[in-house]
């Protein structure tokens, strides 16, 4: 059998306890709580909450326990990948390599859709002209 650390994921999918979020809330307005739970038990303790829908000021609301989070942490309890993501970028972890690629790939297509306006902008121009 391959130890825990080598990647294959076995540990932690038959880990029985795991932080993952949970999302509730109505269909076009999710709201996650991201909570401790059993495998195949109920849920435990909420541990924080996240809003993914920007409020008025564009920011997207996140509610953390970090005491509770450090303790089940330390207890063996592992963390679901969307959850060990918000915690990177809450500054709890290390950033995720997926929000860092996630973030390259909103770059590059933000660049790519100003080139566009940018050549639409110059052949109308250029069109006026003639």
């Amino acid at each position: 059998m391959l130890p825990p650390a080598s990647g294959t994921g076995i540990f932690v999918n038959s880990s029985e306890k795991v932080i993952r979020l949970l999302r509730q809330g109505c269909t076009n307005r999710p709201f996650f709580h991201i909570r401790r739970k059993n495998q195949h038990r109920p849920v435990i303790e909420q541990l924080g909450t996240f809003d993914p829908m920007p409020n008025e000021h564009n920011e997207k609301l996140t509610s953390l326990n970090y005491e509770r989070i450090r303790y089940w942490i330390g207890n063996g309890a592992h963390v679901s990948q969307p959850v060990e993501q918000l915690l990177g970028l809450a500054g709890f972890f290390p950033i995720h390599p997926t929000s860092y690629m996630t973030a390259w790939r909103n770059r590059r297509a933000t660049k790519e859709n100003q080139e566009k306006s940018i050549s639409v902008e110059a052949d109308d121009k250029n069109e006026v002209k003639q």
